[in-house]
């Protein structure tokens, strides 16, 4: 099962420029430090462009300091009992917890994709569930070229509500991330889902009580959505959360998705404003860094690492 990542639409629709990244020594911090409340700063390797299998990024988040790391679905569900209480071990060693697995399912394209990942997601889940692994998260496409919102709309819940099942059966939650880039829900004939309110209408649709948000403070922004639409959220409603700033000098009706930067290298994205949000209503989940930044991405595993533990540590400062 190959679903299309984030990082792959992004690259694949709007390709990626290269934006100044500071980069910092790598940092040997406590996981406790990075922790304003009960969140964390997770690692997600593929989305600053780190290359590294399980036991490698769980390395590579005890070294710079992160608090989580992202578990993968596929290589958990593959291990036997003994390396997998090794691994978990050596998790627990490190200080590390946990964050957000991807969803090993496509769900945006025809019903055969779709019935093909529905069919191996018992296995995954159950890999995770065995794992400790409580969060899956993916992204709804916020536009469609042939169905209209409706459509559509029943199409999503229909197939969330499947996949929501299978995960509620092994005790884990799904999260779902809206796009809110105008360049992208405007890029096909009929607009889709692309703001929180309509997120929750579909997860209401989905009615299945393990359906919550993904939130990124880019379509947070970009989607116009403000702090009072994040204070109707309970902690408990949201699943992971995605940290970035937007590029200077952009009207945000103009900015692309795969031009990001780190959070607070711009003050454009009102970082402070969404980390106390979510505060405010008891977000105790994994918050990741996802700027979709060539700079970044071209650094080696160990300077990506580092600049980008830093970035998260400015924006946790802001709510210390």
């Amino acid at each position: 099962m190959n679903p299309m990542t984030r990082r792959e639409f992004v690259r694949r629709g709007a390709g990626a420029t290269l934006i100044g990244v500071a980069v910092a020594a790598p940092a040997r911090l406590r996981a406790a430090d990075d922790r304003p409340g009960k969140m964390t700063i997770c690692l997600s390797p593929g989305s600053i462009g780190v290359s590294a299998n399980q036991r490698e990024a769980i390395a590579l988040a005890q070294r710079h300091g992160f608090g989580s790391v992202e578990p993968y679905g596929d290589f958990l569900a593959g291990l036997a009992e003994a390396p997998l209480q090794e691994l978990l071990a050596d998790l627990k060693a490190k200080g590390l917890v946990w964050g957000a697995a991807g969803l090993a399912v496509e769900f945006r394209q025809d019903d055969a994709k779709f019935a093909e990942g529905l069919k191996g997601l018992a296995r995954i889940a159950t890999g995770l569930q065995r794992a400790g692994v409580g969060r899956v998260g993916t992204w709804l496409m916020p536009a469609h070229g042939s169905l209209t919102y409706l459509q559509d709309f029943r199409q999503h819940a229909r197939r969330l509500r499947e996949v929501a099942t299978v995960l509620k059966d092994h005790s884990q939650r799904l999260g779902l991330e809206y796009v809110g880039t105008p360049r992208v829900w405007r890029s096909q004939r009929y607009p889709f889902v692309h703001t929180l309110a309509e997120t929750k209408d579909l997860i209401g649709e989905i009615g299945t009580g393990n359906v919550g948000v993904v939130l990124d403070s880019w379509h947070w922004t970009m989607a116009g959505d403000t702090e009072a639409d994040l204070l109707t959220l309970r902690g408990e409603d949201i699943v992971s959360v995605d940290l970035n700033d937007a590029p200077v000098g952009v009207p945000r009706e103009e900015q692309q998705d795969g031009k990001r930067e780190l959070p607070c290298a711009t003050g454009v994205i009102d970082v402070a404003t969404f980390l106390k949000a979510l505060q405010r209503v008891g977000y105790d989940g994994p918050v990741r860094c996802e700027p979709f930044n060539k700079a970044l991405n071209d650094l080696d595993n160990e300077a990506a690492c580092a600049a980008t533990v830093a970035a998260m540590k400015k924006a946790f400062a802001l709510i210390q």
